[in-house]
């Protein structure tokens, strides 16, 4: 198996195509992206975070630093990605930083009862996007003090 994958720090969880190249190129960009997975559904998304499917190789343990999860996704959406990841004691305190176009107060709302880490909005502007990205990825990975994994 690939080590990126064994390796993980940012887990991209989104179906547009547009909108995850620019979030990979803003990561680029800060030197974030050598260690991050791109999936493109829900479903792909659980199995990567539970080590199912594909990704059978992988460890539960061996999570992602943080989850970068859009909201409307096809097969499985977000907040039932969130939902399993927050209920789950070996994946609980993986922060997720919820990244939609949705600002309805419900997501938010429901987001946060869930036990999201963040919620942002997507800007609409490419230049406010790729920044706000780039500051998700230093925080997230560089000054955000995860708590050590017990095993």
């Amino acid at each position: 198996m690939d080590d990126n994958v064994k390796e993980v720090e940012i887990l991209l969880v989104e179906d547009n195509p547009t909108d995850a190249e620019l979030c990979i190129r803003a990561l680029k960009k800060s030197n974030l992206a050598n260690k991050l997975v791109w999936v493109k559904d829900g479903a792909e998304a659980l199995d990567f975070i539970f080590a199912t499917g594909a990704y059978t190789e992988r460890h539960v343990e061996n999570g992602p630093k943080v989850i970068l999860l859009d909201l409307r996704l096809p097969k499985v959406d977000g907040m039932e990605v969130l939902r399993r990841v927050k209920e789950d004691e070996r994946t609980r305190t993986i922060p997720v930083v919820v990244l939609t176009s949705s600002k309805e107060d419900r997501d938010v709302a429901e987001s946060y009862k869930l036990g999201v880490n963040s919620y942002i909005s997507k800007p609409v502007e490419f230049d406010e996007f790729a920044r706000t990205v780039s500051e998700l990825g230093l925080y997230w990975l560089l000054v955000n003090h995860p708590p050590v994994p017990t095993r």
